[in-house]
């Protein structure tokens, strides 16, 4: 019990921080993030496997704005790999439970091959990313989610 409260309390923690470090990025003198929207492959080279901790990922590619497309590539399930798919969670009471009750699935089983699936941060709201598969346990035990809020590009002012 007390190992899931503190495993909780440590993702809690995590996420306040990514939020943080979202706000402090957007009020920097100067930055102004003018650019055109960019493609994130989550996991970077490692993809969306279990055991990698995506809220690091999340966290040390902060911030993340609007229009911006994140890249799940996934093994399709084989003999020698665990199937995955990618669900969004309502709200941040269910993804820090894994509480799948709600879950939406975004990409089955088979759309993160090759290229992978592609997903566009499209409204400025929290997004709860996770692998739904055997019935959460990869959500729970194997780190596979994180969550990002899209932030307003700034328009450069001459």
């Amino acid at each position: 019990m007390g190992f899931k409260f503190a495993q909780r309390l440590v993702l809690l923690l995590t996420t306040a921080a990514s939020l943080v470090e979202v706000s402090l990025a957007n009020m920097t003198p100067g930055n102004t993030h003018s650019g055109a929207p960019q493609k994130f492959i989550v996991g970077d080279s490692q993809n969306w496997k279990f055991g990698v901790n995506y809220t690091d990922w999340s966290l040390k590619n902060a911030p993340f704005y609007l229009n911006d497309t994140l890249v799940f590539k996934y093994d399709p399930p084989s003999n020698t790999t665990y199937p995955h798919s990618v669900s969004l969670l309502p709200n941040l009471r269910s993804f820090l439970n894994c509480d799948l009750r709600k879950a939406k699935m975004i990409a089955n089983q088979t759309q993160g091959a090759g290229n992978g699936f592609n997903f566009v941060l499209k409204k400025k709201k929290p997004y709860y990313f996770v692998c739904a598969e055997r019935d959460g346990f990869h959500c729970k035990v194997g780190l596979m989610k994180f969550t990002v809020s899209p932030l307003h590009r700034q328009q450069r002012r001459y």
